[in-house]
């Protein structure tokens, strides 16, 4: 897999969504790390989308073998932290399960909690903050690519969202995602009843005006992860970490802090 690689030190390995690329997790995370050093941040491309090519996956158990394959590569044994957006903490929680002792904690942003989209509880779509004339002079196939999940129509946030999301829709291979798309339930659920409890330190951040995943389902992650926060932000859609970054920065920062000390 492609990846990016920033900093050194402790490794940090970020999964993007369903479709975006390493654009967005590297757009939302290098500004919390910049307070912090002692990272190394690993933002691969998932197989299929951004620099990667999809190859022979076919599903979402062959995109978790090629995580897998990633950090074995990567990281190897070092303990290491694990951050999931979107479709991203789904694999990511899987991670959890396969490697338990070498996850340090654990950080999803808008992750799919319920990964039947038909079983997800949703809000209605709201847009509430807008910038007057925000979308003038933008082509009808951003726009609509733009306020599909948008809860904030602003300036600053259609410019993250044109240089950290669209990038990796864009460049995503679309008849591979037709592919592994119609498999992209693990065979080992991640959130199957009966599991030992992550002791990590773990963050997760959803929008409440998320029409993609939601910020119902999230809360019945809390008993198997008893040192998670979980912070549902108002005026917030699927894109939290763009749409209030002051407060996503803050509690990522909160996190790292946590993990330092339990370290």
């Amino acid at each position: 897999m492609y990846y990016v690689e920033v900093g050194s030190g402790m490794p940090v390995l970020a999964i993007h969504g369903w479709m975006p690329d390493h654009r967005l997790m590297r757009g939302c995370l290098e500004p919390v790390f910049a307070r912090r050093a002692g990272y190394r941040r690993l933002y691969p491309d998932l197989p299929g989308m951004g620099r990667s090519p999809a190859g022979s996956v076919a599903s979402a158990d062959d995109l978790l073998a090629a995580l897998e394959e990633f950090i074995d590569a990567h990281i190897g044994i070092d303990r290491f932290l694990l951050v999931g957006e979107s479709y991203g903490g789904y694999l990511a929680r899987a991670l959890v399960r396969s490697r338990p002792d070498q996850v340090a904690g654990l950080a999803m942003i808008a992750p799919v909690a319920e990964p039947r989209p038909d079983r997800r509880v949703l809000p209605a779509l709201q847009v509430l903050r807008a910038d007057p004339g925000v979308l003038d002079g933008l082509d009808t196939r951003l726009q609509e690519s733009f306020t599909f999940l948008a809860a904030v129509h602003t300036a600053e946030v259609l410019h993250r969202f044109l240089d950290e999301v669209q990038p990796g829709l864009d460049a995503a291979d679309q008849v591979a995602l037709a592919r592994i798309g119609e498999r992209l339930l693990l065979s080992r659920d991640p959130d199957a009843p009966g599991q030992e409890p992550f002791l990590g330190p773990s963050v997760t951040l959803v929008g409440r005006q998320d029409i993609a995943v939601g910020y119902q389902d999230q809360w019945r992650l809390l008993t198997r992860y008893p040192r998670m926060s979980l912070a549902a932000l108002d005026t917030a859609g699927h894109n939290v970490q763009i749409e209030q970054p002051q407060l996503f920065e803050a509690l990522m920062v909160e996190w790292l802090d946590r993990v330092a000390a339990q370290r």
